[in-house]
This record gives structure tokens, C-alpha cells and sequence, in this order.
């Protein structure tokens, strides 16, 4: 009956007019079913990343060409640097737009809102300043300890930590209004464009390309483009929240920050720890090489990223109202809108792998061994989806970061026992030891606390 069925579907199907299928189409795009918003803004999300990887993965093929191994590798360890730096200036103000928006516009607090919409803003860039700040003192204190290659580029990435924090914020309260396209284009498309198109300039001019030019550069696309976010955000919110007086509660949203602040500066910390150790005791050659294999596979946590984007306030705002089916049969839908994308793309990069670290020059495919370690690890993570979105948006951060605090306390001590002995293939083990850990206890916490079975495969 059902094979019937079926088949009287497709004949159906396949009758339909140009017009009529056109239509089905049209309905399906405007369809406001939260499943079906949710599915749009992931998969805008993620063309844009693959979009902005693909552009990013040649923009660093060239880099590494027009730079050579050494000046890359400074540069790639120099980056590292700005984005840890960076990544503890939101102060977790980015997730939390993601749980305070959804909850005042459900509300009706316009004046909350108001007052959160200001501080999550203005909060960042004032802290940037500091770690600007703080960070010539320390450059200038520490002297002669900082390899003389490292110094000015250093400062420069610096001068990016103000910018750094505001664009981060400024993409979670985008994102809490489903626009992927302020949230994502800005850093993911137009930057890299800039910082490519610049950097070509520079080389074909017949300047030698160094890792100071590019941090120059990079300065000038970090400003340029979240200056332009901000003011198109500002001009999208003039349309949503009425002008009105704010009520502050700073107590209350950095108290719900702190312990997300936690959570992403332990993922950061596991995320670049490798490549910072590996510079201590190899530099900056292994760490280009390094750099180039982790770079490659960079596309499957990219599924991850737009998944998390388009959920994590949905999670937010069916926690909030007592949604409890709602909420478990999105998170699975979440989970495997994650899993099969990821494992398809990991098998694709890596067959291609070998050629593909070729393109950055000689010597790069050394590399392809650790590229099947490193996968192991991010198919880990992918196995529970958003999992860490999902406790960050019901309450249960401190939890969440204890969990990444002991994968980070992992990494870090696999990092200075393996990389002495076994060089780059030590940095790919110790990275994909923490994340299988991180993995595993991210699901048990989802279970007991939550009642929630998060892996891919589901028990009957």
C-alpha cells in the first residue's frame, strides 16, 4: 500500500506545471513554521560559510605562495593569537543576545531590550581598549623574550581586539533577528575579499609581502567592515524596537554571560592551543604546515557553526515556555542537520586531501597524515550536534564549562607531552584526544541533567 502510494506521489508530482511547481516552492520559502525559519538560516548560513571557506582556503593557498613558508607561519601564529585574544572580548555577550532577545521580544520589554542592545555593544569595544592597552605594556615589558619577528605584527593584531569583540556581538544580535546576512557577510565574506584583494595588490606591485604587511592589512578590513555592521544593524533595529527609555540589568546579564564567557574561551583555547605550542618547541615552517591541514578540513566545523547559528535561540525560547517535545525534536532534527553533512564532507577532503595541501607549495603535503586524526575528532563533535548551544540556552553553563575546562587542561598537557616527541602528528593527537573527551561529556551532561539523548544514533 504504501509503495502505491508513493508512486501515485510522484505521478503527481511529476504532473505538475511549471507554475504549480513554481508555487510549491514559494510556499515552502515563506513556510514561518520555526522548523521551517530554523532550516532556511542554516542553510543560509552555511552556503555563506562554505562560501567564505572557500575563499579564505584560496586566499591562504596564496598567501602561503606569495609569503613563503616562514613569513606565513608568522603570520598564521600571529593570526592565532588575534583570534584567542579576540575571542574572550564579547565576554559571552554574543550568546546571550541569543537567550535575552528572544526572551524581551516574547515579553514585550522593549525597555530591557533597549538598555541590552546598548551595553552588549558598548561593553566589548571599551574592553578591546584595554587589551589594546595591555597589551603594548606587556609586549614592551617583555622585551627580548618576544622573537624579534613577532613584535610589531603582534601590536598590530592589537589594535583589531576593540573591533574584534563589537563584531562578535554585533552577529549574535543579528542572528537573534534571523538576519544571516549582517550576521555573516560582514566577517565571512567581505573581510577576507578586502584582505585578499589587498594583499594581491601588494604582491603583484612587487613589495615584498611580509607578515607586517598583512597584519597592516588586516587592521584596516577589520575596522572597514565592522564599522559597516554596526551601522546596518543600527539601521535594521530603528525598524524593530520603538524608541523608548532602557532599563539596565548588567548584574543579571553578565552573571548569565560569565559562565558562556567561560564555556567560549576554553573552545577557543582548544581550538588554537595546538597551533601556539607547536610554534614554542617547532616554528613558524611546522606551523604553516600544520596550519594548511587543519585549514583544510576547516569546511566540516563550518556545518556545526551555521547549525548552532540558526538553533541556539530556539532552544532559548522552548526552554523558556515549557515547550519540552518541541524542544527534544528539534534538538534531534539540530543534531542531524549537523552529523551527515559533516561526515560527507570529511570523506570528500579527505580522498582530496594530498592534492589539496599541494596547492599551498612544497612540502605541505606532510600534512595528510594528520588530517585523518583531526578528523576523528571533529566527527566526535558532530555526533551530538549543538549540544553546548543547547546547555548554554537552559541554564546549565557552569556545567558547560567545567566540561570545557577539562578539555582544555587535556589538550594542553597532551600538547607539551606528544609535540617534543612526535612534532605536528603530537598537536593533531593531543587536539583530537580533547575533542572526543569534550564529546563525551557534553552528552552525559545533556542526559542527566536534561533527560536528552544527543548522539546521532537514537536508542529505540
Amino acid at each position: 500500500m504504501n509503495s502505491v502510494g508513493s508512486n501515485d506521489s510522484e505521478a503527481r508530482t511529476a504532473r505538475l506545471s511549471p507554475s504549480e511547481l513554481m508555487g510549491k516552492l514559494r510556499a515552502l520559502a515563506s513556510d514561518q513554521s520555526h522548523q521551517s525559519i530554523a532550516q532556511r538560516v542554516a542553510g543560509a548560513a552555511f552556503i555563506m560559510r562554505v562560501a567564505s571557506a572557500v575563499l579564505v582556503y584560496f586566499s591562504q593557498v596564496l598567501f602561503a605562495r606569495w609569503m613563503g613558508r616562514f613569513e606565513f607561519g608568522v603570520y598564521v601564529y600571529v593570526w592565532t593569537w588575534l583570534l584567542l585574544a579576540g575571542a574572550f572580548m564579547p565576554l559571552g555577550l554574543s550568546s546571550t543576545a541569543q537567550r535575552f532577545i528572544p526572551e524581551y521580544k516574547a515579553r514585550g520589554d522593549f525597555a530591557r531590550l533597549r538598555g541590552f542592545l546598548v551595553a552588549s555593544r558598548t561593553i566589548p569595544a571599551m574592553l578591546g581598549l584595554v587589551a589594546l592597552a595591555l597589551s603594548a605594556i606587556l609586549l614592551w615589558t617583555l622585551g627580548d623574550l618576544v622573537r624579534p619577528y613577532y613584535v610589531i605584527p603582534l601590536l598590530l593584531a592589537a589594535t583589531c581586539l576593540p573591533v574584534h569583540g563589537s563584531s562578535d556581538v554585533l552577529g549574535g544580535i543579528a542572528r537573534s533577528y534571523n538576519w544571516v546576512n549582517i550576521a555573516i557577510i560582514p566577517a565571512y565574506i567581505l573581510r577576507p575579499l578586502i584582505i585578499l584583494a589587498a594583499m594581491a595588490a601588494v604582491y603583484f606591485s612587487g613589495t615584498a609581502l611580509t607578515a607586517m604587511v598583512a597584519m597592516l592589512i588586516a587592521v584596516a578590513a577589520y575596522w572597514l567592515t565592522t564599522t559597516g555592521q554596526f551601522f546596518a544593524i543600527r539601521h535594521e533595529l530603528h525598524k524593530e524596537v520603538p524608541r523608548g527609555p532602557r532599563v539596565y540589568e548588567l548584574s543579571l546579564w553578565l552573571k548569565t554571560a560569565l559562565p558562556i564567557f567561560m564555556v567560549e574561551s576554553f573552545y577557543f583555547l582548544l581550538s588554537y592551543t595546538d597551533i601556539l605550542v607547536l610554534d614554542y618547541f617547532a616554528g613558524p615552517e611546522d606551523v604553516a604546515v600544520y596550519y594548511a591541514a587543519t585549514k583544510t578540513l576547516a569546511m566540516v566545523a563550518f556545518v556545526y557553526f551555521s547549525v548552532a547559528a540558526a538553533t541556539a535561540h530556539r532552544f532559548s525560547e522552548y526552554h523558556a515556555t515549557g515547550e519540552r517535545e518541541k524542544l527534544e525534536a528539534f534538538l534531534h532534527q539540530s543534531v542531524r542537520w549537523v552529523f551527515w553533512p559533516s561526515l560527507a564532507i570529511t570523506v570528500l577532503f579527505l580522498i582530496f586531501g594530498k592534492p589539496l595541501l599541494n596547492l599551498f607549495g612544497t612540502g605541505y603535503e606532510h600534512g595528510y597524515p594528520w588530517m585523518f586524526v583531526l578528523a576523528i575528532g571533529l566527527m566526535a563533535r558532530a555526533s551530538v550536534g549543538p549540544v553546548e548551544r543547547l546547555l548554554n540556552m537552559v541554564g546549565e553553563q557552569k556545567l558547560c564549562a567545567a566540561v570545557y575546562t577539562s578539555t582544555f587542561a587535556l589538550n594542553l598537557a597532551l600538547c607539551f607531552i606528544l609535540i617534543p616527541r612526535m612534532g605536528p602528528m603530537g598537536a593533531a593527537v593531543a587536539t583530537a584526544s580533547a575533542m572526543v573527551l569534550e564529546s563525551a561529556l557534553l552528552f552525559m551532561l545533556a542526559k542527566k541533567r536534561l533527560g536528552l539523548h544527543v548522539f546521532i544514533w537514537q536508542p529505540r
